[in-house]
């Protein structure tokens, strides 16, 4: 297993006491559409986790791989002004992982973080595990319970 998805779990265990089934596909797992081809899921089943920030302020807000993020709609739900994608140096600084590998918790800092209302439609979900090559499974409503996060309308209609 890649040194940072052993470390993604080992952070999950300890701060959680949750265990990760990371898999690591050597295929990769960087797109929704990858990811769901490697595991055999839906790409409705990926949970992407997307950081974003206004300047000042960063938070993570985790949607369906078959979705795409409305901003607007995850401003208002984070009571901002408006909301951009972070840039690769903010999302690490913020969470500790690097793009196509952030894990819907165990970050850096401790984020508000939004999760996408449709996932909880599903029974399991996969998200990164700390690389963009591995991932794990769990349910909606664990990962909403661990991320400590607020189910919303995240996507674009």
């Amino acid at each position: 297993m890649h040194e940072r998805a052993r470390e993604f779990a080992a952070t999950a265990r300890d701060r959680y006491g949750f265990d990760p089934a990371v898999e690591e596909f050597d295929a990769g797992t960087r797109t929704a559409e990858a990811a769901a081809e490697a595991i055999g899921c839906r790409v409705a089943g990926i949970a992407s986790s997307i950081v974003v920030t206004d300047g000042d302020r960063v938070a993570v807000v985790v949607t369906s791989g078959a979705n795409r993020l409305d901003t607007d709609r995850v401003a208002a739900l984070l009571g901002w002004d408006d909301a951009d994608l972070a840039d690769p140096e903010v999302v690490r600084e913020a969470t500790g992982w690097a793009i196509g590998g952030v894990p819907p918790f165990c970050h850096e800092r401790d984020l508000p973080t939004l999760v996408d209302e449709t996932l909880l439609s599903l029974d399991e979900v996969w998200a990164a595990a700390g690389t963009p090559d591995a991932v794990f499974p769990i349910a909606p409503e664990r990962l909403v319970e661990l991320a400590g996060a607020e189910p919303g309308a995240v996507a674009a209609t």
